[in-house]
């Protein structure tokens, strides 16, 4: 069995170590988006929380000892901050990060593009979302949280009938807690 202590997410995020597919961050950073979509045990690596993932049994959870790293760890933030930019991609979204105070994540060029693989009834994008979201905000990136949630919101109001109401109140849920 892989090594699933909180520790390990330490180790891969500091490109010290594989995840529990052998496979280092900097690989999944690579991927292009068919793997970044099809690929389901990755996400819990990226962007880990404090409870066990009910799809990765390998994947490990945080302990406070492995946030407080994270959050005060420039190195790790700026890794953590990588990993988002990967699936802001995916999303067809970006980050125009005008300083750490004043985030905006916005629809990129691709946006309409790529919407076409996740804005959908049910996705299981939105699940990755809600991951993404509590995973910044417990690691740190408070800010970076609620630039997507601003820009979650903006689709919301486009998109509401293929998002539902519940996810929308899940998403927000999140950051208000």
């Amino acid at each position: 069995m892989f090594n699933t202590m909180p520790e390990a997410i330490l180790a891969f995020y500091q490109g010290d170590s594989t995840d529990s597919e052998g496979r280092m961050i900097e690989t999944i950073w690579s991927w292009n988006y068919q793997k970044l979509e099809y690929i389901h045990n990755y996400i819990q690596w990226l962007f880990p929380l404090k409870e066990r993932s009910r799809f990765n049994q390998n994947a490990p959870v945080l302990n406070e000892e492995v946030i407080q790293a994270f959050r005060t760890s420039n190195e790790l933030k700026k890794r953590l901050k990588k990993s988002l930019e990967v699936m802001l991609r995916f999303y067809g979204l970006e980050c125009n990060n005008l300083d750490d105070t004043d985030i905006q994540i916005i629809k990129s060029n691709d946006y309409p593009e790529r919407k076409l693989n996740w804005i959908e009834e049910g996705n299981h994008n939105y699940l990755r979302l809600t991951r993404i979201l509590t995973s910044l905000k417990l690691l740190g990136l408070e800010n970076y949280a609620q630039a997507l949630l601003n820009c979650l919101q903006q689709i919301y109001l486009e998109e509401g009938e293929n998002i539902g109401t519940e996810m929308y109140a899940y998403w927000i849920s999140v950051i208000d807690d």
